[in-house]
């Protein structure tokens, strides 16, 4: 069972989305050839400090160490958790990006990925594509729905214009901690898994491949990369479910 947020909670939860959206927008201003992820991530680190939060990837442990920095920079193969580094992003790269943050005792977490200079009409597709199984997904988040039902249009879209739908990597829920059920996948069957009930947030996070699905971990024990060294690219935000449809609490600044 998925506990209902209770009313005092849901203030808490926008706020935290609406920070952590000012905070990529700076970052993603200074996405550019030439400039390092390690660079973007202390832009990041410099954003949250001065909202009064925290980093909810920096120090994070599931066995592997504690990630040592406050966004994942995944480039090109590269799928997620991507530790952010000195070297400079090349023209035609393509970066992913994915940021989380804790205020208040509450979380938010949200990613986007974005071509560096000039990428291929392929790359461009795969990242137009992933970006629409999102919102598929997100418009799908309603109350009486189930988990199976936003996986599905994930996977209908993405499978039909030829790209891989990551299996080993799920979306998830959200909260006080930054992983709560439900396991949120971006594969599966209409009217199966989790019923929605208003209240509950889900961190939804298509991950999609230019090529085979299948992924592995590097040697670092973070960064998850395709098999076969095709791009990758990641979409997230973080969803609240209400009675009148899903509310993005992690929203783009207009």
């Amino acid at each position: 069972m998925i506990p209902v947020k209770a009313h005092w909670e849901v203030p808490l939860m926008r706020t935290a989305g609406r920070l952590l959206a000012e905070a990529i927008a700076e970052v993603r201003a200074h996405v550019a050839v030439g400039v390092t992820p390690r660079e973007l991530d202390r832009i990041f680190e410099q954003a949250i400090a001065a909202r009064g939060a925290r980093s909810a990837f920096k120090g994070y442990d599931t066995g592997a160490g504690p990630f040592p920095a406050t966004i994942c920079a995944s480039r090109n193969e590269q799928v997620v958790h991507g530790i952010p580094d000195d070297r400079p992003l090349n023209d035609g790269d393509l970066i992913s990006l994915d940021f989380g943050l804790e205020y208040g005792g509450y979380f938010a977490d949200s990613a986007f990925s974005m071509g560096v200079g000039t990428v291929t009409p392929k790359v461009q597709r795969l990242l137009d594509i992933t970006e629409k199984s999102l919102y598929k997904a997100i418009s799908l988040a309603v109350p009486g729905a189930r988990i199976g039902d936003l996986g599905h249009s994930v996977q209908s879209l993405c499978e039909s214009e030829g790209f891989g739908v990551v299996r080993d990597l799920v979306g998830h829920g959200i909260g006080r901690r930054m992983h709560e059920p439900p396991s949120v996948p971006n594969f599966g069957k209409r009217g199966t898994g989790v019923p929605l009930k208003p209240g509950v947030c889900l961190a939804i996070e298509p991950m999609i491949t230019m090529g085979d699905y299948r992924t592995r971990t590097l040697k670092d024990g973070w960064t998850v990369v395709t098999t076969d060294g095709s791009f990758a690219a990641h979409f997230e935000h973080t969803v609240l479910i209400t009675e009148n449809g899903p509310e993005i609490l992690t929203a783009p600044l207009r």
